[in-house]
């Protein structure tokens, strides 16, 4: 397998790689992760079962989607395939670092660059991709209040109540949305689509990195909140993010309502107490109606 990705990587890259050796790294829950290099180049591999292709397919655009922003720093990914009973997706290799003051502050600054990159079609991508491993659809929809209800806490909904999750004020909620949205007209902005503390890093350069993407066009609040789902970034970052690009009045009502759609997703993948914090979520956001 290796000699056969490595070939690939000779193939796009136009040079000669003959790797000495490979290791595993972190790489999440969802892939095996590997760095492969031959002393001198090294590369970031994701390897998963061959159906999986189509995901690493879709990530491989999303971030060159953001790259070609050219607002905020994604590792480029070079090319992907199968081998056999495997699917691969061979991504440039970043060594991180520490983040600073100055770092994080630079993080929010380019985050709110990207964020001010607009689809002229409306909410939605080019696309389908995932979310985990969870589906994700991103048709091109006119307004934010029918898409985020339709494809994102409606469809997450529609895929709990089918793995046994019991949601009994879920569709007291979904009729509530237009008067929880009421108001709000977002733009739709270049959203990374997963962004907690896991997916962002800084080089040993210092240099601000976002990567495993969920990538589409949607309301840019949405990364903003789930950056405090799991961990809220550095006080700089979001500091320097206000400064650059303000946001709207409304933003931590509208907070708990975002991190719902994670919340059932981490439901979707992973079962557990998910469920009784989806449904605790849910009747907080009701309770302020």
């Amino acid at each position: 397998m290796w000699n056969e990705i490595a070939a690939k990587i000779t193939q796009v890259s136009g040079e000669s790689f003959r790797p000495t050796h490979q290791r595993p790294v972190g790489g999440g829950s969802i892939n095996q992760a590997y760095v492969l290099t031959d002393g001198n180049r090294a590369y970031f591999v994701k390897l998963n079962q061959a159906s999986a292709i189509a995901m690493f397919e879709a990530e491989a655009h999303g971030l060159q989607e953001m790259a070609d922003t050219q607002t905020i720093r994604v590792p480029l990914p070079l090319c992907w395939g199968t081998v056999g009973n495997a699917s691969y997706l061979v991504l440039e290799w970043l060594d991180l670092g520490y983040g600073t003051h100055r770092s994080w502050a630079e993080m929010g600054r380019n985050l709110a660059a990207m964020h001010r990159v607009t689809s002229p079609q409306g909410f939605g991508w080019k696309r389908d991709n995932t979310i985990g491993a969870t589906p994700q659809k991103n048709p091109w929809t006119a307004d934010w209040l029918t898409f985020f209800t339709q494809y994102r806490l409606g469809y997450q909904l529609q895929l709990a109540r089918k793995r046994g999750g019991h949601f009994p004020d879920a569709e007291r909620l979904l009729d509530a949305l237009p008067t929880l949205l009421a108001g709000h007209t977002p733009q739709p902005s270049l959203v990374h689509g997963d962004l907690w503390s896991g997916n962002a890093a800084v080089t040993k350069l210092e240099e601000p990195v976002i990567f495993d993407p969920a990538v589409y066009y949607g309301d840019r609040e949405v990364d903003l909140a789930m950056t405090e789902l799991f961990g809220s970034f550095p006080n700089d970052f979001y500091r320097s993010y206000n400064e650059a690009y303000p946001l709207e009045a409304g933003y931590r009502q509208r907070k708990e309502l975002y991190n719902l759609y994670h919340i059932l997703n981490h439901f979707n993948l992973f079962g557990g107490g998910y469920e009784s914090q989806a449904n605790r979520m849910i009747r907080s956001i009701l309770a302020d109606l």
